[in-house]
């Protein structure tokens, strides 16, 4: 099926240990959107998600299962369903979490927005967005980390780390995804970056974001620490680059 002039669309949800909450996510979106597409991107979950995810493939031709043997980190998951979305032919190609964070009621906000952009990015820290049961500390990494992003890579994105969002298929297709080696939390601001870096327009709208409810949550202060040291490191690549540049037009 299709989406209002945007082709066929697909949302990618990566999952690892969500048995709690794949039926219940996915019904969601099923209900919100009847018009797209989900595909599940299973790594080995020891709690049986992969098998509750086969039984939702079997009862609705909408819903692919991919799964794969290890858990290799967020961004190698997405990675790998984006390639298969991109073989499938799917024109916008989505992404969104598990835990009901990213809720699909509001899917709607990202794929009208589209229409203007190559990447839609489900903002919670522009006008209107929010969050959601976060202490006071988590708001203050989130917020930190997206100024130091915007800082130390020149970019006006308030919220490169989220991870509610959809492109364009033209727009994985000019990042040459098969180049992309982010594995963890970092892979958002990757991506973000890399269509910025490609000339493609990046529009943030406004999301509530809610934190789970159920499970475990991924995030920790390795996945924080890996994520800030990549970004750095970019940084002062972009930096050295425009220095470079401003030296060779003297």
């Amino acid at each position: 099926m299709t989406y209002d002039g945007l082709g066929r669309v697909v949302m990618v949800i990566p999952t690892f240990n969500e048995s709690l909450n794949i039926e219940w996510i996915v019904s969601r979106l099923r209900e919100a959107q009847p018009g797209v597409d989900v595909m599940i991107v299973d790594d080995n979950s020891p709690d049986g998600t992969g098998k509750l995810a086969d039984k939702l493939a079997e009862a609705d031709p909408q819903i692919t299962v991919v799964h794969r043997t290890e858990k290799a980190g967020l961004g190698a998951a997405y990675l790998h369903g984006f390639r298969v979305a991109l073989d499938l032919g799917f024109d916008v190609i989505g992404e969104m979490d598990a835990d009901g964070s990213h809720q699909p009621e509001q899917l709607h906000r990202l794929l009208d927005a589209l229409e203007d952009a190559d990447l839609v990015i489900g903002s919670r820290w522009i006008p209107g967005g929010s969050v959601v049961n976060w202490p006071r500390s988590r708001e203050f990494l989130s917020r930190g980390g997206n100024l130091y992003v915007r800082m130390l890579l020149g970019v006006k994105i308030k919220d490169a780390t989220a991870g509610f969002r959809v492109f364009r298929r033209s727009t994985l297709e000019a990042i040459d995804i098969d180049t992309v080696e982010s594995t963890g939390y970092v892979f958002q601001t990757d991506m973000a970056w890399r269509t910025l870096q490609t000339g493609g327009t990046v529009v943030e709208v406004p999301i509530e974001f809610i934190e789970r409810e159920r499970g475990d949550s991924k995030m920790s202060g390795s996945v924080a620490s890996e994520s800030l040291k990549r970004i750095t490191r970019w940084g002062l690549h972009e930096r050295w680059a425009r220095i470079k540049r401003t030296f060779r037009r003297r």
